[in-house]
C-alpha cells in the first residue's frame, strides 16, 4: 500500500525527512508547497518533479494526497495542521507539534473530528535504542532520576550577535532554545515517566525575546528529572537515567545510538540494538505503518504525550517570562 505525500517547507529538514522517507518502499513524494513556485520547482526538481502547491487549499484538494509532512516554522503549524485535516489528510508534523497547549489541543481535536492520524515527529522516542531504553529500564530497580541535556551552539547565533536576527531566534515563529532543543530532554521523559508533579523553570533570555539557554527541573513522586538546553553554547554530556540498581547511559538524548547499564556492583551491560537506518527513517516507519493499519495515533508519540509535553514548555516560558504571539490568539 503507497502513501501519498505531499510536504509543507523545503527546507534542510524537509531534505532530511525525504532521504529516510525514501528508504521505505511505500513513500510517495506527491506534491511540493512552496510560497513562490521557483523555490517549489526547484526543490521538487531533486526528487522527480512531484505537483508543486502555491495554493495550499487548491493542493489539500488533491486526491492523489494522503498524507502531509508539516515542516514550517512552528507558528505555523495548527493553521496548516488543521486545514490539511480538515481535508481529510493525515498529518506528521514536526516538533514542537505547535506553539503552545491550546493548540496542540486544537490539532488533537481535529484529527479525532475528521478521523485521521496526527503524529508529532519527534523522531528519537521511535528510534531502535530508545526501545531499548524502555525494553531494560526495569533493571535499574527504582528510578531515581532522569537526566538530559541538549546544548548546542546554533550556526545562526554568530548572525545574531551581529544583528541579524533569523527564525531561529524570532518569537514571532514560536522559536527559542527550549522549542528547538530542549523538547528532545521533555518528550523522551514524558513517554517513559508520565506527567511531572511541578516544574521550576530557569533561563536566559535573548535580545530578540526568545530564550538563548536554560534548565528545568521536574518532580515526580519518586523521583526528579533535570533538563538542560541551550542554542548559545555546546554539551557532551550524556543522558543517564538513575535506578537503586545501576544507571542507564543514553549517548544522545535527541537521537540514541549508544545505551549500556553500569551496575552498582561494577559490571557494564551494553544493550545498544544495531541502527539500519538514518534516525529519520523510524517516525516515516511509525507514521506510514499507522495509516496502512488504520490507526489514528501511535502508540508511543501519542497525543497525551505531545499535550503533556506543551503544557510542560507552557509553564516553563512562563516562569521565564518567553511569550510568543502565538500566546495571544483568541481564534484557536
Amino acid at each position: 500500500m503507497n502513501i501519498r505525500f505531499a510536504v509543507i517547507g523545503t527546507n534542510w529538514i524537509t531534505e532530511r525527512f525525504l532521504q529516510a522517507a525514501l528508504e521505505t518502499e511505500e513513500f510517495i513524494l506527491a506534491a511540493v508547497y512552496s510560497r513562490t513556485e521557483e523555490k517549489g520547482r526547484a526543490f521538487a526538481a531533486k526528487y522527480a518533479d512531484p505537483k508543486v502547491y502555491t495554493d495550499l487549499v487548491t493542493m489539500l484538494q488533491d486526491d492523489e494526497i494522503d498524507a502531509v509532512y508539516i515542516a514550517s516554522p512552528n507558528s505555523y503549524h495548527v493553521d496548516q495542521a488543521i486545514l490539511c485535516m480538515n481535508h481529510g489528510k493525515h498529518v506528521l508534523c514536526e516538533k514542537p507539534m505547535a506553539s503552545n497547549a491550546v493548540e496542540v489541543s486544537a490539532m488533537i481535536e481535529a484529527a479525532k473530528n475528521n478521523n485521521v492520524l496526527l503524529m508529532e515527529a519527534l523522531k528519537s522516542t521511535l528510534m531502535p535504542n530508545f526501545r531499548t531504553v524502555r525494553d531494560n529500564l526495569y533493571k535499574l530497580g527504582p528510578i531515581r532520576r532522569y537526566f538530559a541535556s541538549y546544548c548546542q551552539y546554533s550556526s545562526r547565533y554568530d548572525a545574531f550577535k551581529q544583528g541579524t536576527v533569523l527564525n531561529a531566534f524570532n518569537p514571532e515563529y514560536s522559536n527559542g532554545s527550549l522549542m528547538d532543543l530542549g523538547i528532545y530532554c521533555l518528550y523522551p521523559m514524558v513517554t517513559l515517566f508520565g506527567k511531572p508533579d511541578s516544574v521550576k523553570a530557569s533561563g536566559y533570555m535573548l535580545s530578540s525575546g526568545v530564550d538563548g539557554e536554560g534548565s528545568l527541573l521536574l518532580s515526580y513522586p519518586e523521583m526528579d528529572a533535570v533538563i538542560m538546553h541551550s542554542k548559545i553554547s555546546d554539551s557532551y554530556a550524556p543522558a543517564e537515567i538513575q535506578g537503586e540498581n545501576g544507571t542507564m547511559i543514553i549517548d544522545k538524548i535527541n537521537q540514541p545510538y549508544d545505551v549500556k547499564i553500569h551496575y552498582r556492583d561494577g559490571t557494564i551491560e551494553n544493550v545498544t540494538q544495531l541502527q539500519t537506518h538514518e534516525s529519520m527513517y523510524y517516525e516515516a516507519r511509525e507514521f506510514i505503518d499507522l495509516i496502512r493499519f488504520g490507526e489514528r495515533e501511535s502508540l508511543i508519540n501519542t497525543h497525551a504525550n505531545s499535550l503533556i509535553t506543551a503544557e510542560i514548555m507552557q509553564e516553563a516560558r512562563s516562569q521565564i517570562g518567553l511569550r510568543f504571539p502565538a500566546d495571544t490568539r483568541t481564534d484557536i
